[in-house]
């Protein structure tokens, strides 16, 4: 099995890392990405494949729009085999553009399910416009239920900490690491602008879009008091600490 194949070259246990790259090697994608997502708390990339797919992973976290994101609210696959099409580029004003820009022309997008636990989703790109066919559309499903039994499997609750037990891979352990921050720096902005916390990670996450940077840096300069946000400020605005 290809994803066992890749576990074995990495010389560790099998993982959702594993499964992305597996997913590019048989299917006709350039690349591929997961992220874990939830309901109550930002998406979290977990792994991705190419600079591409780390990209893509980053825009829909950071935008808050995209393929990824219809996906996990829908509970169904978003299949996009050209991103040039005028009906998508108004429905994701923003994002389209990066996409393309950033060198993918298709995107599918497929949420992770188990009953009613939906932890994440899987992102595959591909940088011509791409159809999948019925046999790789299962291919793609089968890969994506596959991921879903091992993120459940590395059991990690809503807060982004493990529940108890090993962890089965670092990436997993990252995700906890980037998730804290993140976590943090809302928090923190709560106190520094009198909102709530779902406001104060839009108020962050637009920061990161305007300037050009990753969420995840802009939360550590928050983090490290390097950064401070005011409320009288526009809402993209924050300014140096002294």
């Amino acid at each position: 099995m290809l994803v066992a194949e890749q576990a074995v070259r990495r010389g560790a246990r099998v993982s959702v890392v594993d499964v992305c790259t597996a997913a590019v090697a048989a299917l006709p994608v350039g690349g591929a990405g997961l992220s874990a997502m939830s309901r109550t708390a930002a998406s979290h990339p977990l792994c991705s494949t190419d600079d591409i797919s780390e990209q893509l992973e980053e825009l829909q976290l950071t935008l808050g729009e995209g393929p990824c994101v219809d996906a996990f609210l829908r509970g169904s696959a978003v299949l996009t085999s050209d991103l040039r099409t005028t009906e998508l580029q108004d429905h994701w004003a923003v994002f389209a553009d990066a996409a393309l820009e950033a060198g993918a022309r298709a995107v599918f997008s497929l949420p992770l399910q188990k009953g009613a636990i939906s932890p994440g989703v899987l992102d595959l790109y591909a940088n011509i416009p791409t159809l999948l066919d019925t046999e790789e559309l299962a291919d793609a499903l089968a890969f994506a239920d596959l991921a879903t039994l091992l993120l459940l499997d590395t059991r990690i609750d809503e807060t982004g900490a493990p529940t108890g037990g090993p962890v089965p891979d670092r990436s997993v352990e990252d995700l906890g690491a980037y998730r804290a921050e993140i976590d943090q720096a809302s928090g923190m902005l709560t106190a520094q602008l009198g909102v709530g916390i779902e406001e104060a990670f839009v108020r962050l996450r637009a920061h990161a879009y305007t300037r050009g940077r990753r969420l995840a840096d802009v939360a550590a300069d928050v983090v490290a008091r390097r950064l401070r946000f005011s409320p009288d400020a526009e809402p993209d605005q924050a300014e140096e600490e002294t």
